[in-house]
C-alpha cells in the first residue's frame, strides 16, 4: 500500500467526540448506506461500538457461519444442476441477506451495477457467477485488478461481442465501454481513441467457456490512444485509461452518488478522486474514509436517497424476517425494476427517482402488507414479535428506532403510536399493522 497523507477537508474524520455525536440516528445512518438493512443485533452492535470499531467490521472481513456456508454452497450447487437463472439470482439474495459481511454485498451490487453484464444474452450460469465472484474478489479491493479482470471475464467478452472483435474488422463494443462507462465518463475521450484501442482488443476471445487470446485475430499493428502510441494490447489500453485523470474522478463520483448523496457537488468529488489517486485504486481505505468522514454524516447528506428495490426489500428482510421464500422475493424485485443478474442495459440502473412512479409506489405498499401481515413471503424473527407485548409507545419507539433509526419526528410518533393504540385485535395483529404502517409510509422510502 503506498503512503498516504491524512485526508482533509470534506474528508475528516467525523468527530464522534461531541455529544450527541455518535447516536442511534448516525449508526443507523451509516447501517443504511452501507448494507441492506439491519437486525436489531447489528443495531445495537453499532450504537455500542462506536463509529470506528463499525466501519472495521464492515471493512474487514469477518467469519461467516456453518449455517451460511452450508445453505450458500446447497443454494449454489443448486443453480449449477438446474442451469437456470433464477436459482443463481436467489443464491445471490440469501447471501446479501443472511452474510456476516453486508458491505461486501453491497459493494458487490455496485460494481455489478457498473460493469452492467445480463444473463439475457450470456446465458451461462458458470460465467455470470465467476463474473460475480470476480466481482466479490476485488470489489473491496483493487480496482485496477477488477477492471483488469474485467477485460478478460467471459460473462463480459460475450456481453460486449468480444469475439467479432477481429483484426480486419475491429468491434468497438468493450473498447467503447471501458471508456464510457467503467472507467472515464463521457467526455473524457474521443472517437480515434475507441477506435485505436478497439484495435487493442482484437483477438481477446471466447472459447469453450474460457478467455482465449486468439494471436491470429490480434491486431500488432501500431496504436495511438490519449495521445501516446505503441503497440497497444488490451492490457495496455486499461493501464491507459486508469492513468487517465477522468479515472479517478468517475469512480469518486459513481461512489458519492451509491453512498453519499444523488447530486454530489465538484468540491466532494474532487476530494474523493484525490483520495482514490493516493491509494493506488484500492478500495478499502477510500470506503473506510469516506463512511467515517464529516460529509457522510452531514445534515444534508441523510435521509436523502431513494430506497432501491434490493434496499427497501432485502433490507427489510433482513430487519425483520427470520426466514424468507426467496422466489416470490426475486420476481417481486424484478417487478420493482430491479432484476439481480438481468440489467436493463450496459448502462445498469440509473435509480434514484426512477425507482418511483405510480406501479411501483403500490408494490411496494403491497410488499409492506405482505411482510408484516403474514408468512406469504416471510416469517418474522422472534425479537420483532417479542415487541408486540409493550404498550403503545413502546411499541412504535422500537419500531421506528429498528426501521427509521429514530428518525420520526413528535407528530410522526403520534401517528405511529396512535395507530397501534386504535387498532383492534391481539397484541401480535396490533404489531403487525403498525410495522405495516411504518413500512408504507413516505419517509420509510428514504435512506
Amino acid at each position: 500500500m503506498p503512503n498516504v497523507a491524512p485526508p482533509d477537508g470534506l474528508l475528516k474524520p467525523y468527530d464522534t467526540t461531541r455529544d450527541g455525536a455518535w447516536t442511534i440516528s448516525e449508526a443507523a445512518h451509516l447501517l443504511g448506506r452501507s448494507q441492506f438493512g439491519c437486525t436489531p443485533a447489528e443495531l445495537d452492535q453499532a450504537v455500542a461500538g462506536g463509529l470506528n470499531d463499525t466501519v472495521e467490521r464492515l471493512i474487514v472481513p469477518q467469519p461467516e457461519s456453518a449455517e451460511f456456508r452450508q445453505a450458500e454452497e446447497a443454494l449454489r450447487k443448486t443453480a449449477f444442476a438446474t442451469g437456470e437463472i433464477a436459482d443463481l439470482k436467489i443464491w445471490w439474495l440469501y447471501r446479501m441477506w443472511a452474510t456476516a459481511n453486508p458491505l461486501a454485498e453491497k459493494v458487490a451490487l455496485f460494481w455489478h451495477n457498473h460493469f452492467a453484464t445480463s444473463n439475457d444474452k450470456v446465458r451461462s450460469i458458470p460465467q455470470m457467477l465467476a463474473q460475480n465472484e470476480l466481482i466479490r474478489a476485488h470489489g473491496l479491493g483493487s480496482f485496477k485488478s477488477l477492471l483488469h479482470g474485467m477485460s478478460r471475464d467471459t460473462a463480459m467478452l460475450v456481453w460486449l461481442d468480444g469475439n467479432a472483435n477481429r483484426k480486419r474488422h475491429p468491434n468497438e463494443n468493450f473498447a467503447r465501454e471501458i471508456m464510457e462507462l467503467f472507467a472515464l465518463g463521457v467526455g473524457n475521450y474521443i472517437e480515434k481513441d475507441i477506435q485505436e484501442a478497439a484495435r487493442a482488443f482484437s483477438g481477446w476471445h471466447v472459447r469453450e467457456g474460457a478467455f482465449w487470446f486468439n494471436q491470429l485475430q490480434h491486431d500488432e499493428s501500431t496504436k495511438t490512444v490519449f495521445g501516446k502510441s505503441g503497440n497497444f494490447d488490451g492490457a495496455a489500453i486499461v493501464d491507459l485509461c486508469l492513468s487517465q485523470p477522468a479515472c479517478p474522478r468517475f469512480l469518486g463520483m459513481k461512489l458519492l452518488k451509491t453512498f453519499v448523496c444523488p447530486e454530489p457537488s465538484i468540491a466532494m468529488i474532487d476530494a474523493v478522486a484525490v483520495r482514490i489517486r493516493e491509494h493506488d485504486y484500492n478500495m478499502s481505505p477510500v470506503l473506510r474514509e469516506l463512511l467515517s468522514s464529516q460529509v457522510f454524516f452531514d445534515a444534508s447528506c441523510r435521509r436523502n436517497v431513494i430506497k432501491s428495490p434490493l434496499d427497501l426489500v432485502v433490507g427489510s428482510l433482513r430487519s425483520l424476517a427470520a426466514t424468507v421464500k426467496w422466489p416470490p422475493v426475486s420476481r417481486l424485485l424484478a417487478n420493482l425494476g430491479q432484476d439481480i443478474f438481468e440489467p436493463p442495459s450496459v448502462k445498469g440502473w440509473e435509480g434514484g427517482r426512477l425507482w418511483i412512479n405510480s406501479s411501483s409506489i403500490l408494490l411496494r405498499t403491497n410488499f409492506a402488507t405482505e411482510l408484516a401481515s403474514g408468512d406469504q413471503i416471510a416469517t418474522l424473527r422472534t425479537a420483532i414479535v417479542d415487541m408486540a407485548g409493550g404498550a403503545s409507545e413502546a411499541v412504535a419507539a422500537q419500531i421506528e428506532r429498528l426501521l427509521m433509526g429514530g428518525a420520526a419526528d413528535a407528530a410522526l410518533h403520534s401517528e405511529i403510536a396512535g395507530h397501534h393504540h386504535r387498532v383492534e385485535g391481539t397484541a401480535l395483529q396490533k404489531l403487525r399493522s403498525t410495522l405495516q404502517l411504518v413500512m408504507s409510509l413516505p419517509e420509510y422510502q428514504l435512506q
